[in-house]
């Protein structure tokens, strides 16, 4: 598409989107004054779907109603209402889907049963700069093999001068560490570039040298498409709290390629992962559920998972694949407001992206703290980045219009 930089532009863009109607499905912020924020801030926390109220409610009143009652009559198979949707929004088959837990809990758990090393075979491949509580994550299921992490993790880096990845070097670094290389495990999408990596060809070259390819999809679960299943993908596990819009804190999922289902080796194991039909029995000896959710520990955490359902259903109406494409043509157009009008701004973001721009500005955090204090909401992350994340369920153009107009005044102040 071909933009031009007037308030026309966008207006015509809205009345043209047509998933403008979902807006008014979340409840907006405001400020202090009673005007609507930019909220651009979808990386970090959705906002809340109004149908959440009303699928809490539900909860709590079967619970003051029938108190017990409601376990096996509806709460021991609610996280099944949303193994389906799930499974649409990230391109797995049912039996692969499971949400539990939170995301760190997930990869700890996944790791537990994926990176077995051995003596010639213990390497692991992440991105340099990956998502702290990834970092330690890896470093602490090192050690839990009496390893180091300084001669365990290979850091993929950028070349020089430049701050994305590129796929013919992740490849290549995979190729190169050949049999010793035991597991890669990265991001869906950088959450400091907004990078959206071919997990495809990261797949591939992985399983070409016999390792495990796995995925922390945080930054890329409602924001671009996946086909998880059909990449041949060991596992992955993401959240819910940023584009899935599902509140603080709210569940993680996970995906377990059907190829383990049949797992005979380690894993953590509890009651909810025991197969249903005699899981009430109490017996001693753990039978697996003959799909992913044989991952599973406790039971869910209902009033965790009610708002996801509201959220779910709004994505799964829409569908990903138009999800995806607002999302990619909203942050392209406010990439091209800000090379138009703020040529000073450096964009570090690449053409594989989602709905993330991040940007490097002259005087970054007082820039930062200027255009919050004009009403726009998205976030700093050091040492210098300023992100935006668009979201195209409720996010307008011309939200994108008025935030490169606050951005300009506010570094030309």
């Amino acid at each position: 598409m071909k933009f031009d930089k007037t308030k026309n532009f966008a207006t015509n863009l809205d009345n043209n989107d047509p998933l403008s109607s979902y807006r008014k499905k979340f409840y907006y912020p405001k400020t202090n004054s009673g005007e609507e924020v930019i909220y651009l801030c979808g990386n970090s926390l959705g906002l809340q779907p109004k149908s959440v109220q009303n699928h809490i409610d539900k909860e709590l009143n079967i619970w003051q109603e029938r108190g017990a009652l409601g376990q096996h009559s509806r709460w021991e198979q609610f996280h099944e209402r949303l193994t389906e949707t799930t499974a649409r929004l990230v391109g797995a088959e049912n039996s692969e889907i499971v949400v539990m837990n939170a995301l760190t809990v997930n990869l700890h758990l996944l790791m537990i049963s994926f990176y077995q090393p051995t003596d010639n075979r213990y390497k692991i491949i992440i991105e340099s700069g990956a998502f702290p509580s990834d970092q330690y994550a890896i470093d602490s299921q090192i050690k839990l093999h009496g390893l180091e992490p300084n001669n365990t993790i290979i850091e993929l880096k950028p070349r020089e001068h430049e701050y994305s990845l590129r796929t013919e070097d992740i490849v290549k670094t995979i190729e190169n560490c050949g049999n010793e290389l035991s597991m890669v495990l990265m991001g869906g999408v950088n959450y400091y570039t907004g990078q959206a990596f071919d997990l495809k060809a990261i797949t591939q070259a992985a399983h070409s040298v016999e390792a495990i390819a796995g995925f922390d999809l945080a930054h890329a679960s409602g924001n671009i498409e996946l086909r998880l299943h059909n990449w041949n993908i060991d596992f992955a596990a993401w959240c819910s709290y940023k584009y899935l819009c599902a509140g603080p804190g709210a569940p993680s999922g996970i995906f377990i390629h059907e190829k383990h289902h049949k797992w005979n080796g380690p894993r953590l194991e509890g009651w909810w992962g025991n197969d249903k039909a005699t899981r009430f029995e109490m017996n001693r000896n753990f039978k697996p559920i003959d799909t992913a959710e044989s991952w599973q520990i406790s039971n869910a955490p209902i009033f965790g998972m009610a708002p996801l359902i509201a959220s779910m259903d709004i994505f799964d109406e829409v569908g990903m694949d138009k999800v995806s494409k607002k999302g990619q043509l909203i942050s392209n157009y406010l990439a091209y407001l800000i090379k138009e009008n703020l040529p000073q701004i450096k964009i570090i973001t690449p053409d594989e992206h989602g709905c993330q721009l991040s940007i490097i500005v002259p005087n970054g955090h007082s820039t930062f703290t200027s255009i919050t204090e004009r009403g726009v909401v998205c976030d700093w992350r050091e040492p210098n980045v300023i992100r935006f994340a668009p979201h195209p369920l409720f996010n307008t153009y011309l939200d994108i219009f008025n935030v490169a107009e606050v951005l300009k005044n506010s570094i030309n102040a």
